[in-house]
């Protein structure tokens, strides 16, 4: 099983992804609504995978990675970006801050397990 952890503050795309993930069978899922949320739960647990929203109030994913980062047992683990904004030019910052795969919103369910499984991949 692979561990994920989904930080998403939108509860429509939290529980679409959780029953896209869940029918594959491969993934078990802790879902947060808040960067700080999700803060909380990393203390004592350790994803195999990191799948953060872009953009959400309070902190963005981008501060919750960079939070995330500097916790020992997180340093190295994969993190998939979510964004609506999806331009080349912010994948690629994205990308230098440590993103394994940003994934375009909306994302198609049906490809979400086989996305995030070759993220990890590389």
């Amino acid at each position: 099983m692979i561990k994920l952890l989904h930080v998403e503050d939108d509860a429509d795309i939290r529980e679409i992804a959780e029953m896209s993930l869940s029918l594959t069978g491969e993934f078990d899922i802790i879902q947060c609504a808040s960067g700080e949320d999700a803060l909380s739960r990393v203390a004592d647990y350790t994803p195999d995978v990191i799948l953060l929203d872009m953009m959400m109030p309070g902190m963005t994913g981008r501060q919750t990675l960079e939070a995330m980062r500097k916790m020992p047992h997180l340093a190295d683990v994969p993190a998939i970006f979510m964004t609506a904004r999806a331009q080349f030019d912010e994948q690629e910052e994205l990308r230098k801050i440590g993103a394994a795969e940003v994934i375009s919103k909306p994302f198609d369910p049906m490809e979400l397990g086989e996305q995030i499984k070759a993220a990890i991949k590389k």
